[in-house]
């Protein structure tokens, strides 16, 4: 038996697939009374029942098998496992820029497995290389491979991680980063990674896919190049996201990390400025600038690196009839900083005013956002804004809330005083706070 087939398959169902000597590829026969089926045994989900096993039959349906006395199960073939064999790396150009592409996982490092249908972590950052050739032609790239994880399994420890292997990257003198990751919690990282990287020298490019790579319609290609024709040659030294424009392959879009959202599920649009203009516009093989407010590229520029993040800090969305001891909770379990997700100008149930006085008398750090996705919040409107300011809480602009919450987290891991987080807080440091709000329109700030 294979450590492949005992890791798809327990309990009875691993029993009659040994019983039967078969294993995961195998061709097999399935007999109950006078109805046989026949087909390739592949993994099933890790949450199927024990009971049931899974065969790919040559139409291409996949079936499930109920495990019985009556079943009966029989290998009548040995099945080819399929692989993946990158191409060869294109030869290196030693006259162009050098960038580093540090795989940390996600739909831009997978591939479909076609037996389970399922996406799985599969391709190197190498892998990513080699299968767009066109970057070649860009930059001389050096890909490693740093995590292996869905962006949901990305946590504060994993950002320290990667700021600090950039860190290394850079003083090897490299010309940009490229960064593969998980669409979901990209926009996370990148505000992590903005506030842990001071005095950037060169661009840092955050990359990901809406639909894996081996998919005709994958996006991962398009977007890889976009990203790393950024790292090599943009004019900025940012945290950014690189991804599609529009639907089409037309163009790359280029978001600055502190105010950029995924915005939708599965588009291959998926990111969205917000409140600002994006950064910059590949089409063409041609990055254009779309804003005047950006940090020049200046390799004189020294990096400081300031990676310690405060896990002990939390979002909490208000919503109508919440209850205001979740407010209490964490105060009782020693968070030092809450971000509030407050209705339109920043508002939260008069309510939940004597759990947010209590927070802020034990120097638990509050801030405000707004559940809406464009405009700026304005707590001076409205007399529960103003007594909600009253009360310690901090108003946060137009800042996203999930940025807030990483600067949150950031700002107390390098101090831990309450007064100075606050006003931190209210200080835009890396563009996360717009002097004033946009349209949506894309166009020149």
């Amino acid at each position: 038996m294979s450590e492949k087939t005992g890791e798809a398959y327990k309990g009875n169902a691993l029993k009659t697939i040994t019983k039967a000597g078969a294993e995961i590829g195998d061709i097999i026969r399935v007999t109950k009374g006078n109805e046989i089926l026949e087909g390739t045994l592949i993994p099933r989900s890790e949450y199927d029942s024990e009971s049931y096993i899974v065969i790919k039959q040559k139409n291409g349906y996949n079936v499930g098998i109920r495990l019985n006395e009556e079943v009966k199960i029989e290998k009548v073939g040995k099945g080819s496992k399929p692989t993946f064999i990158s191409p060869p790396q294109p030869k290196q150009n030693r006259e162009l820029p050098k960038v580093t592409i540090l795989s940390t996982g996600g739909t831009i490092a997978s591939r479909v497995d076609y037996r389970t249908g399922g996406v799985r972590p599969a391709l190197t950052a190498s892998d990513l290389y080699s299968i767009v050739p066109e970057l070649g032609k860009i930059a001389q790239i050096d890909a490693k491979i740093l995590l292996s994880l869905f962006s949901e399994n990305i946590i504060p420890s994993h950002w320290t991680e990667i700021a600090q292997t950039v860190e290394k990257e850079i003083s090897q003198g490299v010309d940009g980063v490229v960064i593969p990751h998980g669409t979901d919690t990209m926009g996370y990282t990148a505000a992590a990674l903005s506030f842990a990287l001071q005095n950037l020298p060169i661009p840092v490019v955050l990359v990901g896919a809406q639909r894996s790579a081996d998919r005709p319609s994958s996006d991962a290609a398009t977007n890889l190049i976009g990203a790393v024709m950024a790292a090599a040659t943009a004019p900025f030294a940012e945290v950014t996201i690189a991804m599609h424009e529009t639907p089409s392959d037309d163009s790359i879009i280029i978001h600055r990390g502190t105010k950029v959202r995924k915005c939708h599920t599965s588009r291959r649009d998926a990111f969205r400025s917000v409140n600002t203009a994006p950064i910059a516009r590949i089409k063409d093989q041609k990055l254009v600038m779309l804003t005047k407010n950006f940090r020049k590229r200046d390799l004189r520029s020294r990096l400081t690196v300031k990676s310690t993040f405060e896990e002990k800090v939390a979002l909490l969305k208000f919503y109508p009839s919440m209850n205001p001891k979740l407010i209490d909770w964490y105060v009782e379990n020693h968070y030092v900083g809450l971000i509030l997700e407050g209705t339109g100008l920043g508002h939260v149930g008069r309510y939940c005013f004597d759990a947010i006085r209590h927070a802020t008398d034990n120097n638990l750090v509050v801030g405000m956002t707004s559940q809406c996705i464009w405009g700026r919040i304005d707590m001076n409107v409205y007399a529960p804004g103003r007594d909600l300011q009253a009360l310690g809480v901090v108003p946060m602009e137009d800042m996203l809330p999930e940025t807030a919450l990483v600067k949150l987290m950031w700002i107390l891991g390098q101090t831990k005083d309450a007064k100075r987080a606050r006003n931190l807080l209210a200080t835009n440091l890396v563009g996360e706070l717009s002097p004033r709000t946009l349209s949506e329109k894309i166009g020149v700030e």
